[in-house]
């Protein structure tokens, strides 16, 4: 049996990860949804096996949790933030888990848990962290499409939304034409800054400067309506909407 934590501040996210690991036989013995929280935790209880962990909580960074004496324990990311960034935390010997969690995924990082290779330098980690959140993040500028024999260049502040339907990426532009692209929605949301783009749910990334209106909608999630993406309703996921409305408030 694991004995594991879930730093977690979103609780449907921390609910239903920890629903995915019971599947696992992993025993979470608590879930904290803060960095305050988290400190005084570990001031009153033996560390766990494991800690799965966000990064960004609502009130700072996750690293901040973890004291000088208790730096071995491993970790497993559970979080959204920019891919080449977890490259680098990969790289001192500690996993990650984009959201929403995938079982599979799950599996595969408590495998790895359980070889146990390596320990975390704490120290690199850390510092490579401060280094990515320093570097100025290039972001696509433009998008090369094909329709027949022509070629378009589809400028940023053209595009309403990106999505993927029967194993196909579309893009949209503001005057509803639509486009197919050779890349995922995952490489794509990649290339896209996300201060002006933000991915709903799995179908769908819009622009967020075309959003006509937005109304609450069942088990706390938002219903979107676009001034220029063709499907007249869109549903915000569950699990994304607290990270869409921090975005739509800076």
């Amino acid at each position: 049996m694991i004995y594991a934590i879930i730093v977690e501040d979103e609780t449907p996210t921390a609910r239903r990860l920890q629903r995915m690991l019971e599947k696992e036989n992993v025993q979470i013995l608590d879930t904290i949804h803060s960095v305050k929280e988290g400190k005084e935790w570990f001031k009153k209880n033996n560390p766990p096996d494991l800690i799965f962990m966000d990064i960004h909580l609502s009130d700072g960074l996750g690293f901040e949790i973890i004291n000088e004496s208790i730096h071995d324990i491993p970790i497993i990311f559970t979080t959204a933030f920019d891919r080449y960034a977890l490259q680098a935390f990969k790289q001192n010997s500690i996993d990650y888990l984009l959201k929403p969690v995938k079982q599979e995924d799950l599996h595969q990082a408590l495998s790895k848990f359980k070889q146990r290779v390596g320990k975390i330098n704490w120290k690199n980690l850390i510092q490579t962290y401060k280094q990515l959140q320093d570097q100025t993040q290039s972001y696509k500028e433009r998008f090369l499409v094909k329709r027949g024999n022509y070629i378009h260049l589809i400028p940023i502040n053209e595009i309403s939304c990106f999505y993927s339907e029967d194993k196909m990426t579309h893009l949209i532009t503001r005057n509803r034409q639509n486009y197919y692209l050779d890349e995922s929605l995952e490489k794509i949301q990649n290339l896209l800054n996300p201060a002006l783009f933000f991915r709903i749910n799995r179908k769908y990334i819009i622009a967020l400067d075309d959003i006509k209106e937005m109304l609450k909608f069942s088990n706390s999630r938002l219903k979107i309506r676009m001034k220029s993406c063709p499907e007249n309703e869109m549903i915000v996921a569950r699990e994304r909407v607290k990270d869409f409305l921090k975005i739509l408030n800076k």
